[in-house]
């Protein structure tokens, strides 16, 4: 994948448009993925592909994906993708919602409504509005599980690894093959598969997270 220069923006801030729904303050995150560059028979389960994650605003143990408020003036897709930017500092294709989960900030005092999509990584930039603050690292589904520090974004992950990972055994060999080309520099991509809606039940409202 290129990295291409941008404009750094500025992240939005305040929260007169925030979007709240019975109380709860409506956040709208992403799972950045991208499948890996070589192509073999891991292909079949989640070694195929890995993910974004980035380091929180104040620092501790563990990392997050990427979220943030739901504003009136954007569509939940919008919101999501911005949020990505600001905070990764990558972009794609947002790909069908992989669920809603309802938790509170570690006081208490905080009730969130958040919704969670994967993004199909198609742009890396070398600017990004939070970049002074916060880190990125690419790593496995594996890793990913052990140092992602927010169970109900964990959960998310796991709904995206079904799905990736059962859209992929589906493929016969013949329609695998149509969902990879190579570039002009004769590196092989994987295409992203259309996405599948999956009913997910709502988790333990005990959840906490961390900005």
């Amino acid at each position: 994948m290129e990295l291409k220069d941008m404009v750094v923006l500025v992240s939005r801030s305040g929260r007169h448009l925030q979007r709240y729904n019975k109380g709860r303050r409506q956040v709208v995150g992403c799972i950045p993925y991208r499948y890996k560059d070589f192509i073999e028979l891991s292909l079949v389960d989640e070694d195929a592909f890995e993910v974004l994650l980035i380091s929180p605003q104040r620092k501790g143990k563990g990392l997050l994906f990427p979220k943030g408020g739901w504003e009136e003036d954007e569509t939940i897709e919008d919101a999501a993708q911005r949020e990505t930017i600001e905070e990764a500092g990558v972009r794609g294709e947002v790909e069908c919602k992989l669920g809603t989960w309802y938790f509170e900030n570690k006081t208490g005092d905080t009730a969130y409504e958040g919704h969670m999509f994967p993004l199909f990584v198609t742009e890396e930039l070398d600017y990004w509005p939070e970049k002074e603050i916060r880190e990125r690292t690419w790593m496995n589904v594996r890793e990913a599980r052990k140092l992602c520090q927010n169970g109900w974004m964990k959960e998310a992950l796991e709904v995206l690894v079904s799905r990736l990972t059962s859209q992929i055994s589906k493929q016969t060999k013949g329609e695998l093959f149509q969902g990879i080309e190579r570039t002009s520099s004769g590196r092989t991509i994987i295409l992203p598969w259309g996405c599948r809606a999956q009913i997910l039940s709502p988790p333990l409202s005990n959840s906490t997270e961390e900005a």
